[in-house]
């Protein structure tokens, strides 16, 4: 596949459109980056979902791509919410994918890397301590029957109202942490079994707790606006909306699937199941998604709490006195209905993140002049970014970017090549990164050499337009799963 692309511009590959493909494939890319492996099955899963109706523009990947479950992991695409001659588009779990609402929060903090170092083993235990995590964890509170309906129906709001975020984080977080339009009615009695006991947990894989200093400001002015500062310590969290959300998705597959064959659409693969968005199972997956993803918001916000916490256990005085205020929280994992050139889409983001440019009202206020703060973690023995959104993303990408570095080696491989107790010794004794992992599996798994390089990734973001370079940041200390 990767012979049929077209260098269109700097870093941005066009798929021609071919086949059954409605609209081209549109990649942002490098060469070395288009050079990993497994490159060719995902772009296959770009020109699969240009299949689907409705689709508009074009069926678009982020440079952090790789082969995932019917729509390729850093996958974008709209669909029109109306018929308008072209067909009505659709909705397609495949395009959300099983971890709905997957997202990374940031909160900033007063501290800096010297007082994090004088007591980093120490804070890295305190955090291990009060965050639960790992396949299967469990949250430190049990929800009953009424809160569960609550997260499903307000996600952070109900944490804000239970006292474990404070009403200004609410402003901060992508759809101030809720979907309106949300359907508990439609989230099953075993996916809210599932989530009743992990509200708070970071669950395993990729999904971490990371303390971090800001080691070098690409843009003063932006980085001002989202308080963060050289030799700041920050604290990053990765994970989604548990079982909660695996459940909704496994739940809505077959219906999904079998409105597709009713309403005759030719899937090139069945992960790519897509209902049209004005049938009872689209709207019962939408709803479903969006309840998934208020847990997911509300399962962010008692990690927060806990994080506040264990800072104020080592340092001393509480959150607001550390100034542990959340800088934002994005998605990565979602479909939305969204105004792009003045006509409502639904668009499909998995393993891509927001960027929504300057001048948009669906970001705040304080944050308007210069862009969506996008959080793009990398592994944990490397980098993360904070990046900013474009008006280049909102007229090329629908206001998207990339979500993280994107695996370049499979769960296995690198389990059989990287040694855990090796790799953690070296992370410390090298590079004075401390790791807490439930699993000495997981650390394998997710050795910094199973992903791609992120600066790579954001280099391409920042040099197509698609995103702005604001501030790298690095480990200092990990908790996983």
């Amino acid at each position: 596949m990767k012979d049929k692309l077209v260098l269109k511009e700097d870093h941005v590959y066009e798929l021609p459109k071919e086949g059954r493909m409605r609209v081209p494939g549109r990649i942002y890319s490098s060469q070395s980056l288009l050079e990993h492996p497994g490159m060719d099955s995902a772009i296959q899963q770009v020109a699969n979902v240009a299949t689907l109706p409705g689709i508009v523009d074009f069926s678009m990947a982020m440079p952090d791509i790789h082969w995932g479950y019917g729509f390729p992991i850093g996958g974008v695409a709209a669909f029109r919410t109306e018929s308008n001659g072209n067909g009505m588009g659709v909705i397609s779990p495949g395009g959300v994918g099983f971890d709905i609402n997957c997202g990374v929060r940031l909160l900033r903090t007063d501290l800096v890397e010297q007082d994090i170092r004088s007591k980093q083993k120490e804070l890295i235990d305190e955090l291990y301590n009060e965050v639960p995590a790992g396949l299967g964890s469990k949250g430190k509170i049990t929800l009953s029957d009424r809160e569960i309906d609550s997260v499903l129906s307000i996600g952070a709001k109900w944490a804000a109202d239970e006292g474990y975020l404070w009403e200004s984080d609410l402003d901060v977080l992508e759809e101030n942490g809720c979907i309106e339009n949300s359907s508990p009615e439609n989230v099953s009695h075993y996916a809210r079994k599932r989530g009743r006991k992990q509200v708070g947990s970071l669950g395993s894989g990729n999904h971490f707790l990371e303390v971090q200093k800001v080691d070098e400001v690409f843009d003063e002015e932006a980085a001002k606006a989202f308080g963060l500062f050289e030799g700041q310590a920050v604290v990053m969290m990765h994970t989604g909306s548990r079982g909660c959300g695996h459940q909704v998705c496994q739940d809505h597959l077959d219906c999904v699937l079998r409105a597709s064959k009713r309403e005759g659409i030719d899937l090139p693969d069945k992960q790519l199941a897509a209902a049209p968005l004005d049938t009872k199972e689209a709207q019962e997956y939408l709803g479903a998604m969006s309840s998934a993803a208020n847990f997911a918001w509300a399962n962010r916000s008692l990690i927060s709490y806990a994080t506040r916490r264990a800072f104020s256990n080592v340092f001393g005085g509480d959150g607001k006195s550390l100034g542990m205020d959340t800088v934002y929280d994005v998605s990565h994992n979602i479909a939305k209905i969204e105004k792009h050139s003045g006509e409502d889409l639904c668009v499909h983001r998995k393993g891509a993140t927001r960027a929504f440019g300057p001048g948009s009202l669906d970001i705040p206020s304080k944050y308007r002049s210069f862009g969506q703060p996008v959080i793009v973690p990398g592994d944990m023995g490397t980098s993360s970014y904070v990046l900013s959104g474009t008006s280049g993303a909102m007229a090329k990408t629908f206001g998207s970017t990339c979500h993280g570095a994107g695996r370049a080696m499979g769960r296995k491989a690198a389990f059989k090549k990287f040694d855990s107790k090796d790799l953690v010794k070296r992370l410390w004794e090298k590079d004075r990164i401390y790791v807490r992992a439930r699993s000495p599996r997981v650390v394998s798994e997710e050795a910094p050499g199973a992903y791609k390089n992120v600066s790579d990734v954001v280099d391409v973001c920042h040099a197509s337009g698609i995103a702005n370079k604001v501030v790298r940041l690095k480990p200092m200390g990990v908790v996983k799963g």
